[in-house]
């Protein structure tokens, strides 16, 4: 594949709250080169702006069948139950050389985005240290966090990295590139796990987990099921890995949310299936106990069923 030295066409898939915050950054530099993809329905929405922080933003949308010209990159922040149908958003927009960055959470995403496109398009991404709440169409946050992406192994930088990374340097979107994406991969699912589930049931915004110690383990020994199984499974994730994200959480806002916990509270579908649900099935698959995550799946589909989901 050739991919293109300098993204000119920016195409955003899911305008949650991550993906409309870096959305504008990238509408602030160069605002002919970022649009929308959505479906009828969701453009009539979008056309009235999103607003982040205050400020409106009049994004443009591209709505799918029309003709599209290729994007040069697609960025991809829907919900894991969303994306059955984000791939069929996307697919008109996709060309022989467009680059996909996954920014969902979870493991799996990239392979089924792979499956769709082509593994040779995708590039794995996750979101670090942003505490956006989204209410509606209104999006605040005090700090942007930073896009921690790249191939598998970033040893040295690939086109499609590269390319990117000139992109977010451009936009002034805080990134990282490591060495070992699918350890950092990892990491981000084990902080999932385990402050997104937990704060879901106990309704906690993050400053719960820095006040009350009793949160703060019980998120602890939620993370610790996510390393055993992440090591049987072979990846490297290790106990100054819970350290690490401590250290992080303490730079967010105190009133800040998850994204499972605004789900509940907004009486929306959440990702537990692709949190506590895929972490039990490869426990079960490589015999890694998982009791707390087995409990906390079914707290919060009954949270769901109580909601009509």
């Amino acid at each position: 594949m050739i991919y293109v030295d300098t993204i000119e066409n920016v195409v955003l898939v899911g305008p949650g709250a991550i993906g409309s915050v870096y959305a504008s950054r990238i509408f602030e530099a160069a605002p002919e080169t970022i649009k929308i993809a959505a479906d009828k329905t969701r453009t009539l929405k979008y056309r009235q702006g999103i607003v982040i922080n205050g400020n409106r933003y009049f994004l443009p949308c591209a709505v799918p069948g029309n003709a599209a010209t290729p994007a040069d990159l697609i960025i991809v922040t829907v919900k894991y139950h969303h994306l059955a149908e984000a791939i069929k958003v996307m697919e008109n927009h996709v060309g022989p050389d467009t680059i996909i960055l996954s920014m969902l959470n979870g493991i799996s995403s990239e392979k089924i985005l792979g499956e769709a496109f082509g593994m040779d398009k995708i590039l794995y991404g996750i979101c670090v240290g942003m505490d956006a709440v989204r209410e509606g169409t209104e999006v605040t946050y005090t700090s942007t966090g930073k896009i921690v992406f790249g191939e598998r192994d970033n040893e040295v930088y690939s086109p499609k990295v590269e390319a990117v990374r000139q992109l977010f340097e451009k936009s002034k979107i805080p990134y990282e590139i490591p060495r070992d994406m699918i350890r950092r991969l990892w990491w981000k699912f084990m902080v999932n796990v385990g402050i997104n589930q937990v704060s879901a049931i106990l309704r906690a915004p993050y400053s719960v987990f820095l006040d009350v110690g009793e949160a703060s383990e019980l998120m602890v020994m939620v993370m610790r099921e996510v390393i055993a199984v992440g090591n049987a499974v072979g990846v490297d994730i290790h106990e100054d890995d819970i350290d690490e994200y401590v250290r992080v959480l303490s730079t967010m806002s105190p009133d800040g949310k998850t994204s499972m916990l605004q789900d509940v509270e907004a009486g929306r579908k959440t990702e537990v299936e692709m949190f506590a649900g895929e972490l039990c099935s490869l426990g079960k698959q490589y015999n890694v106990p998982t009791p707390l995550n087995e409990m906390l799946f079914r707290m919060i589909r009954t949270i769901e069923k109580m909601n009509g989901l």
